[in-house]
């Protein structure tokens, strides 16, 4: 059985560490790299780069970002941002990130995720998926390009076409609870975890302890990802495990 997971999320805009609220405003919440070794000394299992900037994304800047982070961190990284092209999923692979998210993208060339799986393993491809609940069609609506544009495909449908072409993972942000910390959208990731065999990430509205084991218990989540939580208060990642762990859920130790 796969042993269960704890990822900080990091959200950059330029060369600082920002936390946004349903992905509208943000704050700047520190440097990524100092973040980072703490992280590392916390024992976390891995740790998630996505560049929110919404007027550039340069892959160029992630890369000197994961070179830096790469110095003073060792655990597994994955990076994603405004990645469209074989070629630069490609350097940031090289460069050090043992995996590429892929989200707007994941959407208009599925061969893209084939092409980084054949080359790198399946293991290397991570699929950002970002949902919000619409009360009109009482379903989830799916967006890229960081929350901007509405997808017409369907949760479980787009979740079956991003595994038949190669992706190794899910990570599934509620767009409606990221931020808010009140708590993940457990109905949303129950159903990417019922609709698939990969892993499956939660994401979005972690605030305390207990919604990270409602996550993992009620939603059947692989893993579950974080940023407000240990961000604002004296939570981490040791803590976290040390909670989780009276409730039979199964960490890898470092």
């Amino acid at each position: 059985m796969l042993k269960k997971r704890i990822i900080p999320v990091q959200l950059l805009i330029g060369n600082r560490l920002v936390k946004t609220v349903e992905f509208g405003d943000y704050r700047d919440v520190g440097n990524p790299v100092s973040s980072s070794k703490v992280y590392s000394d916390q024992d976390a299992d891995e740790l998630v780069f996505l560049n929110i900037n919404r007027e550039e994304r340069d892959c160029d800047e992630l890369v000197r970002l994961i070179q830096r982070v790469s110095e003073v961190c060792f655990m597994p990284l994955a990076v994603g941002g405004g990645i469209s092209s074989f070629e630069s999923a490609a350097t940031l692979i090289r460069q050090g990130a043992d995996k590429v998210v892929l989200n707007s993208a994941a959407y208009r060339n599925k061969e893209l995720i084939t092409q980084i799986g054949e080359r790198f393993g399946r293991q290397a491809v991570m699929i950002s998926i970002d949902a919000r609940w619409s009360a009109e069609s009482g379903d989830y609506k799916l967006f890229s390009d960081c929350g901007r544009t509405l997808e017409e495909v369907g949760l479980e449908e787009h979740i079956g076409n991003v595994v038949e072409a190669g992706a190794g993972e899910i990570l599934i942000t509620s767009i409606d609870q990221e931020g808010s910390m009140r708590g993940y959208d457990v109905r949303l990731i129950k159903r990417a975890v019922e609709c698939t065999n990969i892993p499956v990430i939660a994401h979005g509205g972690a605030g305390n302890f207990e919604h990270m084991k409602e996550a993992f218990l009620t939603s059947g989540a692989n893993a579950v990802a974080c940023a407000s939580l240990f961000n604002f208060g004296d939570n981490n990642p040791i803590r976290a495990k040390a909670f989780l762990t009276n409730y039979g859920l199964d960490f890898k130790t470092s």
